[in-house]
């Protein structure tokens, strides 16, 4: 298939590249800058100077492909409720390019949007389009589209891993060095799902080949890692002590990170792992944070 990929050169992007490129398939690669176009020609991708800020120019593009593929979004998390509204805008004009057509387009969510309440398992099958997550405007526009009758699926993403960026785990390194400790909430129990990057960009590749109109997946390789034991792994890589913070004082500890610090989300990819036939394999979260260097 000819797939037009936005985010091609982002962190998730780039490991869906050469995923989609082994498996015989022509690769339409967003970027807005000129490194990133270098790096997408070198590799054998068409170049498409694009930006989530021009929803238009992005739909026009997707208009040329036999599919989409959706990773871009602005991780600007201080404004992390008017970039998932941006989310939404592209979204719909990514939809609005594969109108009258069976063309798939796999857009991209968060293992949160699955789960019943707080702290129960998130599933496949589950979606509460009033979640006070703000990411919950990306699924609605998908579920906008398939009224529509756009071949919509969506890929809801874990912590995503490797030696270099772990998700929402990076931040909380950052947050370590400035403050000298490697700090969790209360006891720490709450758990964060993960998925290394190979097999969530395995999956995508799965999910637009799949081509399955309404379909949820779940990128998750390990149902939930417990946070105080990813601040012991960053502690260690640091040299720094972990400590637990008061609910009360998280806000003032971690900054815009509070809203996630104390979130329970495990999340299951039973289904996804039944129905695409996906087997995770990578290493583990702790084990990359192990092996990363700090």
């Amino acid at each position: 298939m000819r797939i037009f990929l936005t985010g091609a050169t982002g962190f998730i992007g780039s490991a869906i590249v050469p995923e989609l490129l082994q498996a015989g398939h022509q690769v339409i690669g967003v970027t807005r800058s000129d490194a990133g176009a270098e790096a997408l020609a070198a590799a054998g991708v068409e170049v498409y100077r694009g930006t989530l800020e021009d929803p238009e120019g992005l739909r026009d593009g997707a208009a040329k492909a036999e599919a989409v593929v959706h990773t871009a979004f602005d991780h600007d998390f201080s404004r992390f409720a008017e970039n998932c509204e941006k989310d939404r805008r592209v979204i719909t004009a990514l939809g609005q390019a594969l109108a009258g057509s069976d063309r798939p387009l796999v857009i991209t969510s968060g293992t949160g949007m699955g789960a019943p309440g707080h702290g129960q398992l998130a599933v496949e099958d589950v979606f509460n389009p009033s979640h006070p997550n703000p990411r919950v405007a990306s699924e609605l526009a998908g579920n906008a589209l398939l009224e529509a009758g756009i071949n919509v699926s969506v890929m809801r993403l874990p912590q995503v891993h490797n030696t270099v960026k772990q998700g929402l785990i990076s931040p909380l390194i950052e947050i370590a060095r400035q403050k000298g400790v490697s700090a969790y909430v209360g006891e720490g129990r709450n758990r964060f799902a993960a998925g290394h990057l190979l097999d969530v960009a395995r999956l995508y590749r799965l999910a637009v080949e799949k081509r399955q109109p309404g379909a949820r997946y779940h990128a998750v390789g390990e149902e939930g890692v417990e946070v105080r034991a990813i601040a012991e792994a960053l502690g260690r890589g640091l040299n720094l002590p972990a400590v637990s913070i008061a609910p009360e004082k998280a806000a003032e500890h971690f900054g815009w990170m509070a809203m996630f610090a104390p979130m329970d989300l495990p999340a299951s990819s039973t289904l996804t792992q039944a129905r695409l036939g996906w087997r995770p394999t990578g290493p583990t979260l702790i084990a990359d944070l192990d092996a990363m260097r700090y």
